[in-house]
This record gives C-alpha cells, structure tokens and sequence, in this order.
C-alpha cells in the first residue's frame, strides 16, 4: 500500500542515512521500524513488569508441586498440635 507522510527534514536526512549504512532500503527500513514500534505498543498493554522481564511461564507444576509440600506437612501433624 502506498501512502504520504510528513516527516521533519532532520529526521528523514538520518532514517535515511541509517538505512543506507545497513544497506537497506528506506521502505525496508521504514517496514522494519514501523513494526517494531507495533510490536512495542502490543505489549504496553501487559503489566509494566511484564515488559522489563519478560511474561512468565505457566506456574501450574509448580503451584501443584507446592501444594502437594503442605498437604504433605499438614499430614505429618504431631499429637500435641492436634490438642
């Protein structure tokens, strides 16, 4: 798709320097920076700790595995506890 944008002098002069120095072509460089400005914004709508670290993996073996160690101690009840 093709479409106009307005963009200061400064700024073109050095998009367009820095994609000739990574021998990319200013669309190719406009593309690539575009997305990753989208990639970005996607991921602003995550928890800002999510954004510096990285989203968690999934926790379920490990809450079983937790969960089992206190049933576990919960079993192992010694008399007087029970008084």
């Amino acid at each position: 798709m093709k479409t106009t944008i307005e963009l200061p002098d400064a700024t073109f002069r050095r998009a367009k320097a820095l994609a000739a120095s990574r021998g990319m072509t200013l669309k190719r460089f406009f593309t690539e920076a575009l997305e990753e400005q989208l990639r970005r914004c996607s991921s602003d709508t995550e928890a800002p700790w999510m954004v510096g670290f990285g989203k968690l993996s999934d926790f379920s073996d490990e809450n079983r595995r937790i969960l089992s160690v206190i049933e576990q101690e919960f079993e192992t009840l010694s008399p007087e506890d029970l008084a």
